[in-house]
């Protein structure tokens, strides 16, 4: 405990430190300043409350349909969405499905205290891998009812170790585990862990109704114009190289959209130097120069997930650094997949490259081959699309299992 707390007092210094000069580290002292007066001036302790607990952007839309399954199903509560990091409170602050938004107070016994005396929760979910032992032990001592879900459990990780005694602890502290699979199932029944299900992930639930509901995007669909379309999403520099280099010297008859991860005027400029040929900024597009253009850059955020139904097949961004982006909302639109090869710790992508819709490589020569074995066989590209639409169709259905539960329905 004196380890774990003593983590947090640095951190909090730290984070005091980096936001001196981090624009990251700025955002989150500043909307944590005078967090809890705000907290109290808006929220009514006399309403009923659901508190959601996002880390990021990533997690939210993963626990996104949990979130408005509640509110649509349950409207006698108040939802109160947390956040810890800038990047899913900056751009979700204005969320609609959420009664209150707010950054989560950092991690101390008395920041608990006084956030639940404040929210008074009838009701937690954590998404995913939140882990606060003292906000974990408030809401235990309360006796709220709190779940976690759409975790996935890993044998090295720090719970199954002999220092993980106090990770363990807050384990113990849910009412109960909502997992992806039947290993997360037998590592926590190792350790004596029983409340728990395997209920899948929800951004199976997420993917499937972007799907359904997918924009229409005029400019792409000109740009489409009856061609065969590759979608690279959220690509990094190492991605872009390659795929810069199948482009300019064996394309065939494709045009193709990358959304950079990066979308800053620098990086984007380099990625068109590169190019060189139509290329096009999406946000320069109009009717007419994009009939002519053979590569349009995203340079926006905000309207990937629709971009892929315009696609015939996708490359999927981050295989080179730390790991792959969202491969889901490619495959629900029933798209080959072709991603670097930090895949492993992503389920899905290991699921759909063991089905045989999703293909990794290492090296240019593999991603030439790949492309070409795609892009040359129609029926190869057919049957592996189709394998992705079906991994998504089978995989829906957590949100419903998980808000049952949840609410002894």
């Amino acid at each position: 405990m004196i380890f774990y707390t003593l983590g947090l007092w640095l951190y909090a210094i730290l984070i005091r430190f980096a936001s001196l000069f981090n624009d990251k580290a700025r955002l989150m002292v500043d909307g944590r300043k005078n967090l809890f007066n705000r907290m109290q001036d808006e929220i009514n302790t006399q309403d009923k409350h659901i508190w959601i607990h996002a880390a990021s952007l990533g997690e939210f839309e993963q626990g996104r349909p949990v979130i408005e399954k509640i509110k649509n199903d349950y409207p006698n509560y108040k939802i109160v969405l947390t956040f810890f990091s800038p990047s899913g409170y900056e751009i979700r602050k204005n969320y609609d499905g959420a009664d209150y938004v707010y950054y989560m107070p950092l991690d101390s016994a008395s920041n608990a205290k006084r956030f639940m005396d404040i929210v008074n929760p009838d009701k937690a979910f954590f998404i995913k891998y939140e882990f606060w032992y003292f906000f974990l032990r408030e809401l235990n001592k309360r006796e709220v009812s709190t779940f976690i879900f759409s975790t996935i459990f890993r044998k090295e990780q720090v719970f199954f170790k002999w220092y993980g005694g106090l990770w363990r602890k807050m384990l113990g502290m849910f009412d109960h585990l909502f997992v992806q699979n039947a290993e997360s199932v037998e590592l926590l029944k190792s350790i004596g862990v029983e409340n728990v299900s395997i209920a899948g992930d929800t951004r199976f639930d997420r993917v499937a109704d972007i799907a359904s509901h997918s924009k229409r995007l005029p400019l792409i669909e000109s740009f489409a114009n009856k061609s065969k379309v590759a979608v690279c999403g959220s690509t990094w520099p190492k991605d872009e190289d390659n795929i810069i280099k199948y482009i300019t010297e064996f394309n065939n008859d494709y045009k193709w959209i990358i959304a950079p991860h990066e979308t800053h005027k620098k990086h984007v400029d380099e990625i068109v130097e590169k190019l060189k040929g139509n290329v096009l900024l999406y946000s320069q597009a109009n009717e007419e120069n994009i009939l002519s253009s053979d590569v349009l850059i995203i340079d926006s955020i905000g309207i990937l997930s629709s971009v892929y139904q315009y696609a015939d097949f996708s490359y999927i961004g981050g295989g080179f650094g730390v790991g792959i982006h969202n491969t889901l909302e490619a495959a629900t639109f029933g798209l080959p997949i072709v991603f670097g090869p930090n895949y492993l710790r992503f389920k899905e992508a290991v699921d759909m490259v063991e089905y045989g819709s999703a293909f990794s490589y290492e090296e240019f020569d593999e991603l030439h081959s790949i492309l070409n074995a795609l892009t040359k066989v129609e029926k190869y590209m057919r049957d592996a699309g189709e394998i992705s639409a079906k991994y998504v169709a089978d995989n829906v259905g957590a949100t419903e299992l998980i808000v049952n539960i949840a609410f002894g329905d």
